[in-house]
């Protein structure tokens, strides 16, 4: 599972120009899924994105997690985090999740999210438009088979 945090003051999705979602102060987030993915996957995913202390307190040091600061989360799914340009100039995607599983853990996700922080999506699979406002520069990027490899050092 890949996953994508920017830290925005305000994000919102739009399909054929109706908007679908947005949210205010909180984190707009890209996940990616491979078919290899699991649950415990996504529990590390949420367990990070919500332990994550990326907004500034008084003093000006990104101290705060998201619930300190009564965040939301605007989730897109981004199968794309899977493009392969190893070869060509024609991205592969062999290596993004089948649809269907995609999309269940994608929900799963969301709805595992939800439990803890206002979470609101896209539509799977839509051509979606996103617009954002960034809350500064940060953007950050993990893998979970990356931090599982990490996790057993």
């Amino acid at each position: 599972m890949r996953v994508v945090i920017q830290r925005v003051k305000s994000a919102s999705v739009s399909i054929d120009k109706k908007m679908v979602n947005k949210i205010k102060q909180g984190f707009l987030i890209f996940i990616g899924i491979q078919d290899c993915d699991t649950e415990s996957d996504l529990d590390y995913a949420v367990k990070k994105i919500l332990q994550m202390r990326i907004f500034e307190d008084s003093n000006g040091k990104m101290n705060l997690s998201l619930r300190d600061v009564s965040g939301e989360i605007l989730s897109i799914s981004q199968f794309t985090l899977y493009a392969d340009i190893k070869k060509g100039n024609r991205p592969s995607f062999s290596s993004a999740g089948k649809p269907d599983f995609a999309n269940l853990m994608y929900n799963r996700f969301n709805d595992k999210l939800n439990l803890f922080v206002a979470t609101k999506v896209g539509i799977f699979g839509a051509d979606m438009q996103i617009e954002l406002i960034n809350d500064g520069p940060v953007t950050i990027v993990f893998d979970t088979a990356e931090l599982k490899v990490d996790r057993k050092n």
